[in-house]
């Protein structure tokens, strides 16, 4: 039975299209998931979407739409993205599926009864984007600590999490388990900055927005986002809070590796572990919180305007060359870096230049010479055992980086191998030995040893550019090797045959022409800009308090509305105002249906003395909003259902 490997990414938040910096996880995520495949493991990979909070809500609010419709379409073009790099997960969730919210309720019901959670009052200060409250001295610079925007003083109803109640289990837990936390920079900066000074209660609740997973037993609570996304991990699984978990979780958990970004940290190695030990789960094995991929050295924003978004660049470069060049480019560490200039120098100089003329000219010259036959003949020379102690040693040197989860040095190991193979053409110059007949079976010799190397180097490769493997292999004529079969040399099946003309993996890049295509796409990205906006009215003269207090405004249900006969504009609507009900003609046909208007509560003058338009008695007038061209209108309602007839002042 394969021993199993559970790993799961950070769920995006459903807010926008991710950058090519937040695809990058979904990358490094996949690599590894088809590393430990490759290494026989029963690998789940776990990805998706965070799709609960303020932050949301405001945004659906702003586009027009309800939450539910705002995430779709961002979890829609989440998921395009992380198919279009190829990642190979096993459950794509998204925290608005029936079966997590279902859980998210029972867990949090479960803590409540068990002690760990209770109702009081928070006042803090709040981030929005990071969802995130904080006290005064947690504040950098006045300013959020995790994002660096402003905070805003909140105080509400909430239920709180007792922190303090678990966190010497947790700190003895990371004192005890070394690999739990990685980097170790991490480690240290969670021990140091939040476990050791001790812990807060946290909120786990809001009440002042309603995008969220109800607190089942006191709805006006929604779950704090955090427990609510964090649980995800669990419930994908098939968790089962309070009863008997799937079979799936009783194989997979605890999880073996959660791959996050470094901004997040604080999350999975507080208070998801204190959550778990609330559950009385098992922690996961490793937390690996990666750096940021910057942008000339700034984090990618769409108010500095040095977003990349990976489908972009994919359309530029390829799938792999986009896989390779955020992998390869990215510290184990330190943040890491991508610039236009630096992707084409990196992708001329490694792609197209080491591995792709390495192929191209192997399989050209085996077809030339031989063709396409490729054999060993026994003629040996000694600068052949170090193409071949570098060819068979490359699997333990990519094992190791990759267990040590510094894929950078993985690439990089192979890209040595594929770098010794262009040394060894120029050291054996295979050019010259075709033109002695006596060194035949010499130069056979260094094609196989060519084509066998290159072989490894594929097989290795196809973790990180599985599309690029493939091509090799397919011009090598040969299917994928086990992988306990790497450090033997000399497996390439004896008098094979490479395919009959060379594929270009990969086309060397004209950086002037590559710029004028970033150019076209980043002026078709530019919004267009806004029209010039007409000159707003002056504010007419001003009245006292008194002439104000004369105008008697209620709140008015419209409870019938038909159109005005003989009119263009109007249209009559019947108002109930609570004890009454009154008969308005208003000039909005250009804007609303009457069906539409049905139902919705408006603002209404009162008072204003009866007339008659078009042979209707029009008994007040509707408050609306228009600008100044009239070419936009929209009657003011309250932001919440009131009762008819209510005064507004």
């Amino acid at each position: 039975m394969r021993q199993k490997y559970y790993m799961t990414t950070a769920i995006a938040y459903a807010s926008g299209k991710p950058h090519i910096g937040n695809t990058y996880e979904a990358i490094l995520s996949d690599s590894i998931a088809r590393w430990k495949r490759y290494e026989g493991y029963d690998v789940y990979l776990q990805t998706g979407t965070d799709e609960h909070g303020q932050k949301i809500e405001e945004k659906a609010k702003a586009a027009g739409v309800t939450p539910k419709e705002y995430v779709d379409n961002v979890a829609g073009d989440i998921k395009r993205l992380w198919d279009l790099v190829g990642t190979s997960y096993d459950r794509f969730i998204r925290t608005t599926d029936e079966d997590h919210v279902r859980q998210v309720q029972k867990i949090f019901k479960y803590m409540y009864d068990k002690g760990d959670i209770y109702k009081g009052y928070y006042e803090g200060m709040y981030c929005v984007p990071c969802e995130s409250f904080f006290t005064p001295s947690q504040l950098k610079d006045g300013k959020c600590p995790d994002c660096g925007r402003e905070v805003q003083p909140a105080k509400e109803e909430a239920y709180f999490f007792k922190m303090s109640k678990y966190a010497p289990k947790l700190i003895d837990y990371i004192n005890t388990h070394p690999d739990f936390i990685k980097p170790v920079s991490r480690k240290n900066e969670m021990m140091n900055n939040f476990l050791l000074p001790g812990l807060q209660d946290l909120c786990v609740s809001r009440t002042s927005f309603k995008w969220g997973i109800p607190v089942d037993f006191d709805p006006k609570h929604v779950v704090y986002v955090w427990l609510d996304a964090l649980a995800n991990y669990i419930t994908c699984i098939g968790y089962e809070c309070g009863g008997e978990s799937s079979a799936l979780f009783q194989k997979l958990w605890p999880a073996d590796l959660h791959v996050i970004g470094k901004d997040i940290i604080r999350f999975h190695t507080i208070y998801w572990p204190i959550f778990l030990m609330s559950l009385d789960l098992p922690l996961p094995k490793t937390v690996f919180g990666h750096p940021w991929l910057l942008q000339q050295g700034d984090k990618m924003s769409k108010s500095k305007g040095n977003v990349m978004y990976a489908d972009d660049l994919c359309e530029l470069f390829g799938v792999d060359a986009v896989r390779y060049y955020v992998l390869h480019e990215m510290p184990y560490d330190n943040d890491g870096s991508i610039t236009w200039d630096n992707l084409i120098e990196r992708l001329n100089a490694d792609l197209a230049n080491t591995l792709g003329n390495l192929v191209n000219r192997t399989v050209a010259m085996s077809n030339k010479y031989f063709g396409g036959a490729v054999r060993r003949t026994g003629v040996e020379e000694p600068v052949d055992a170090e193409l071949k102690t570098v060819a068979t040693g490359a699997l333990a040197r990519v094992q190791k980086a990759v267990d040590d989860l510094r894929i950078a040095d993985a690439l990089s190991e192979l890209m040595n191998l594929f770098k010794r193979c262009n040394k060894y053409v120029d050291e054996t110059a295979p050019w010259v030995l075709a033109k002695d007949p006596q060194m035949q079976n010499r130069l056979s010799e260094v094609l196989y040893n060519l084509v066998e190397s290159i072989s490894i180097g594929a097989n290795l490769l196809a973790p990180f550019l599985p599309a690029t493997a493939e091509k090799i292999l397919r011009q090598l004529n040969v299917e994928p090797r086990a992988i306990e079969t790497l450090e033997t040399f000399g497996l390439y099946p004896q008098g094979g045959h490479v395919a009959e003309k060379p594929e270009i993996l990969f086309a060397r890049l004209d950086p002037k022409a590559v710029m004028e295509q970033v150019e076209a796409l980043q002026a078709k990205q530019k919004k267009p800009e806004e029209p010039e906006q007409p000159a707003l009215p002056e504010i007419k003269d001003e009245i006292t308090y008194d002439t104000f207090e004369k105008l008697d405004l209620r709140l008015a249900k419209v409870v019938a509305c038909e159109e005005v006969k003989r009119s263009k504009k109007l249209l009559k609507l019947t108002v109930s105002l609570g004890n009454e009900e009154r008969t308005v003609v208003s000039g909005i046909k250009n804007w609303y249906k009457p069906e539409d208007l049905v139902g919705k509560t408006v603002v209404l003058v009162a008072n204003l003395k009866p007339v008659t338009l078009c042979g209707v008695e029009s008994h007040g007038m509707i408050l609306c909003a228009s600008d100044p061209e009239d070419k936009e209108l929209a009657f003011v309602t309250p932001e919440k259902p009131l009762t008819p007839g209510w005064v507004v002042r």
